[in-house]
């Protein structure tokens, strides 16, 4: 069996080694790097899986910096397999297991921070997550707040459950959605408060050479938002965590990142206002020079073995045409 993946990986390395022949580039996309798998968060990298993705992509892929990627995107001095590293939201677990992996490896990474959720805050989504695993009883009774009802009774069901809730309420007014996750709170045994970076945290990433970007003050949807409400997002962010670092910010992340359902491509104007150089969505896809600077595309590489990473990273390279 180890034979047959070495083959694989050799013979998959060969194909990579001829992703050079386009300029383009790949942003990578995470939010976590857990401990161990959780059956709740099905979605995110564990420490071993985020250990083997960093050590792939050390081998036979040129690992930028954000700064560096994009100015030589623009420039179209990108070098052959060019990949830059992003994570969004600002997750404790960034600091606890991401840095020392990257560092391990040589890495660098751009951390894109919600500065209202630092030092013991909680995202809305996980504490909707986090209060569903919590609870003992087999069956979720939300039809007071118009959300039906939900089993609970297993691992799966708890997962799958979570999932239709967070569906339902993601895109409702802020208001709304506050309002359904405190009702879902109040039926918890246990919250943490430990999921996010302290500023302490957050100030050892930027010492250790990673760069921080911006992702709002409280993680909105953006096209929800007046020009007002979107401002004060934007500008309060970038000048707390510019005054907590003591540099510029200089990238900034949509919250969610979805074009025209998360945000407007419009508002790219207020990024510019505030003084920002250039914008990531999560639109599935890979850079290059013709890409809109202010809606830059990446994907997350959630593949659970180094054949099937390797293999949709050749695959994505070489289908996108950014021009479509």
């Amino acid at each position: 069996m180890q034979s047959i993946v070495l083959g694989g990986l050799k013979h998959l390395a060969t194909l990579a080694s001829g992703l050079g022949k386009q300029k383009k580039l790949f942003i990578l996309i995470y939010h976590r790097v857990l401990d161990e798998p959780d059956f709740m968060r099905p979605g995110e990298v564990d420490r071993h899986a985020f250990n083997w993705q960093m050590a792939l992509l050390s081998r036979y892929f040129n690992v930028l910096s954000l700064d560096d990627a994009l100015q030589r995107l623009q420039s179209d001095t990108l070098p052959p397999r060019a990949v830059t590293i992003t994570f969004d939201d600002g997750y404790a677990d960034n600091h606890a297991n991401a840095l020392p992996i990257l560092k391990n490896h040589g890495l660098t990474a751009t951390f894109f921070i919600a500065s209202g959720y630092l030092n013991g805050g909680r995202m809305w989504n996980d504490s909707i997550i986090e209060a569903i695993r919590s609870m003992p009883q087999p069956l979720l009774d939300l039809s007071a707040i118009g959300l039906g009802r939900y089993a609970l009774a297993t691992p799966a069901e708890k997962a799958a459950s979570t999932q239709q809730i967070l569906t339902k309420i993601k895109h409702l007014a802020p208001e709304q959605r506050a309002e359904h996750t405190r009702y879902i709170e109040q039926q918890a045994t246990y919250l943490p408060d430990d999921l996010m970076l302290s500023t302490e945290q957050l100030v050892q990433l930027h010492q250790n050479g990673m760069e921080i970007g911006g992702h709002t003050v409280t993680h909105p949807i953006m096209a929800n938002l007046s020009d007002t409400e979107v401002i004060r997002e934007l500008a309060e962010n970038k000048q707390f965590l510019e005054q907590l670092l003591g540099g510029q910010i200089r990238y900034f992340a949509y919250p969610n990142g979805k074009t025209g359902q998360d945000y407007l491509p419009d508002q790219s104007a207020l990024l510019k206002a505030c003084g920002y150089q250039a914008a990531l969505t999560t639109e599935w896809g890979v850079a290059d020079k013709t890409s809109e600077v202010w809606q830059l595309p990446r994907f997350t590489p959630w593949d659970k073995s180094p054949i099937k990473f390797m293999a949709r990273m050749a695959r994505l390279y070489y289908q996108h045409n950014p021009t479509h």
